[in-house]
């Protein structure tokens, strides 16, 4: 009776951890680039009472033996890397990556890079294409004072037309990475995320070059929460978390009656 005792605290524990990453795709369902995650879940060990295969006689042997579970943990939280819905904006500095291969550059204050779906960008005072933190574009991309139009192709030139100019002059090109594992990408909050050893080492290249997706301008890469997905995920983590919390309450009772037996 302890042993279901634990394992319906683990289940507990679990399924509150399950709620915990529902409620965080929820929150963020109409985050630019957010990146849905999705609870993973281990059984724990078990304890052998009776080992498979043991011998009964010398003709025959157990089939299944005895392994009693001790519960189960969350061993890991996927992000799913699909692709967002688009939204057609009127904003020319609001660029999507139009497909799965690729994540924008951007230079943090310490000089690292971090790395980014949302294409929600802006001009600082000093005409350089920054994200809504202030965080530069790599490479940094200035935009000249008289632009009257900006205008950023499918393979990430940057052009813009001038005053008193009729046709445009790249003014920068945006690059690309992409990872082996995107999975592996550690979040950091603002959209933002992260080269790590799982990850790999970024592959960069422009546009449409060696894999990489084309981008499009005025046009956002919204959320990939669906809300009917992650409300069906959070029925099944509360049913589970009542299973759970009633398991606990039968070996409690079970336990009670066991400590009430007199001789």
């Amino acid at each position: 009776m302890l042993r279901s005792l634990w394992s319906s605290a683990s289940g507990m524990i679990a399924q509150q951890t399950h709620l915990d990453v529902v409620a965080h795709n929820l929150a963020n369902v109409n985050t630019t680039g957010y990146k849905r995650q999705r609870a993973d879940f281990q059984d724990l060990l078990y304890q052998i009472n009776r080992e498979v295969g043991t011998p009964v006689d010398p003709n025959s042997q157990v089939p299944t033996g005895v392994q009693v579970g001790l519960g189960v943990r969350v061993v890991g939280t996927s992000r799913m890397m699909s692709i967002g819905n688009l939204q057609v904006t009127d904003n020319p500095l609001d660029i999507a990556i139009a497909g799965d291969q690729g994540y924008f550059q951007i230079t943090r204050p310490n000089g690292d890079m971090a790395y980014t779906r949302s294409g929600a960008w802006q001009v600082d005072a000093e005409g350089q294409v920054v994200n809504q933190d202030g965080l530069l574009l790599e490479p940094a991309i200035v935009v000249p004072e008289n632009t009257v139009e900006i205008i950023v192709q499918p393979d990430g030139r940057f052009l813009a037309r001038l005053s008193g100019e009729t046709a445009p002059q790249e003014i920068g090109q945006i690059e690309l990475a992409r990872f082996v594992n995107p999975a592996g990408l550690r979040a950091l909050g603002g959209s933002l995320f992260e080269e790590t050893p799982a990850s790999g080492a970024p592959i960069v290249a422009n546009p449409g070059e060696d894999g990489m997706s084309e981008v499009r301008q005025k046009i956002l890469e919204m959320s990939n929460v669906q809300i009917v997905e992650e409300m069906v995920d959070m029925i099944i983590a509360q049913r589970a978390y009542e299973a759970n919390s009633k398991t606990l309450q039968t070996a409690d009772n079970l336990l009670q009656t066991a400590v009430g037996l007199k001789r």
